[in-house]
């Protein structure tokens, strides 16, 4: 944190998973344990975690002072260097619970937070990335704990030069909040010019969306037969990966595995999505992909698909693949699966299982996305030749003496444009 003193990270962490009234045991129980598996992302060491029985926040503690205070003793007879809750505190929350365990004490946010930080590589993830970060702490510069770590000396580093140190933090933190906006603003109108440029290629192409850990990168790796990194780990993947799949039959797609989401991602932080979501808004379709194994896996559908809605693909055809299928208690997958999802498709990247029919079914969805058509282009006009060889696939080309007459599958755009040229079949 600008202006505070030397930190001794955090090792070890003790977590709070809540219960409230809208809450089943059993969700609560799997938030905790999807909790664990941020919270080991980020290298802690869990020591220790239970569930708390809430009716509604309180205003000082989110928990009532008495369940505070038996947190507070566990986590400190347990070795833990910070507490981790599983909803979002408000600074005020945050400060109190720091100073009267003694410990570092974050939320979920700030959890998602440093493993975006800690995986984003390309400029604009990186940058909104700090920018989210940025905003987060700016309400929490008087924390005696910076971004998971002790400050030496107590209360120093709160105080010493008081309130005006303070207010020079926060105008540092102002002023490069508005300089990383006006840059993320500049890059995306980077990214829109080359948006259009790839509109024109006339490979289509498919987002692969889904929750984390569900197996996209191992899907991409199936369909491409090219290394991708995959690792058991909550956001794996956070920068796009792109690979172009051999659908047979002279059909190719390329395919973008994005980052995994996660059930309780707080709205501030959607928008650090979007930097690494930006292929899956320009795809022709998407690619959901979902864990069969997973008891969870009616929640995980519902993130995924509402977190779409936010940032602005909830329009898009959808194909719903679920993964793990050799992971499935039974031979037979749940009924519910196959009843609410009929049309989905049931495959195992690790035996190859369904792997046929999905790419079957993905190369007639390709065949469906390019129109068909013949057109007679004047011998004046050769720009249009060399434009439908650009954006679409060329089947037949004759030269005649009223032109050149192909016969071709074009884009919707491309079709639009030779729409005056084109001829009945």
């Amino acid at each position: 944190m600008i202006g505070q003193e030397e930190s001794v990270p955090a090792e070890s962490a003790y977590l709070i998973g809540i219960k409230d009234r809208d809450t089943s045991e059993e969700k609560a129980a799997a938030l905790v344990e999807e909790l664990g598996s941020l919270v080991k992302t980020m290298g802690l060491t869990i020591v220790g975690s239970e569930v708390v029985k809430i009716d509604n926040p309180q205003a000082r503690l989110y928990l009532g002072t008495g369940k505070a205070e038996e947190v507070m003793e566990a986590a400190r007879e347990s070795g833990a260097d910070c507490i981790v809750f599983d909803v979002s505190l408000s600074p005020s929350q945050q400060r109190n619970w720091e100073r009267l365990s003694g410990l570092c004490v974050i939320d979920r946010q700030e959890v998602i937070l440093d493993i975006f930080a800690a995986r984003a590589s390309t400029r604009e993830a990186v940058i909104q990335v700090a920018l989210a970060r940025m905003e987060y702490s700016l309400p929490r510069l008087t924390r005696a704990w910076t971004h998971l770590s002790r400050q030496r000396g107590g209360s120093k580093g709160t105080r010493g030069e008081g309130e005006t140190q303070l207010e020079v933090d926060r105008r540092i933190v102002l002023k490069k909040i508005a300089k990383m906006k006006k840059e993320l603003l500049k890059i995306r109108s980077q990214r829109a010019t080359q948006r259009k440029q790839r509109q024109a290629v006339p490979c289509p192409t498919a987002g692969l969306v889904g929750y984390t850990n569900a197996g996209k990168s191992s899907l991409l790796k199936a369909l491409s037969g090219k290394e991708i990194f995959i690792e058991d780990k909550l956001f794996a993947t956070l920068d796009p990966t792109t690979r172009r799949v051999d659908l047979g039959g002279g059909e190719e797609l390329l395919v973008t595995d994005t980052v995994g989401f996660v059930r309780n991602l707080p709205h501030n932080l959607v928008e650090a999505f979007r930097s690494t979501l930006e292929e899956t808004l320009t795809s022709d379709f998407l690619i959901h992909v979902l864990d069969a194994s997973s008891p969870e896996v009616l929640d995980h559908a519902r993130t995924t698909l509402q977190v779409l809605e936010e940032v602005g693909a909830g329009d898009k055809t959808v194909f719903t693949v679920f993964n793990k299928r050799d992971l499935c208690d039974s031979t037979e997958l749940p009924w519910y699966l196959k009843e609410r999802f009929p049309e989905s498709h049931f495959i195992s990247t690790h035996t190859g299982e369904g792997m046929p029919e999905l790419i079957q079914a993905l190369e007639k969805q390709v065949r469906q996305s390019l129109r068909a058509g013949r057109y007679l282009i004047p011998q004046d006009r050769y720009d249009l030749v060399a434009y439908a060889h650009r954006s679409g696939k060329i089947i037949e080309e004759k030269h005649t003496d009223e032109g050149t007459l192909i016969t071709t599958r074009l884009s919707a755009e491309a079709a639009g444009r030779l729409e005056g040229y084109r001829i009945a079949d």
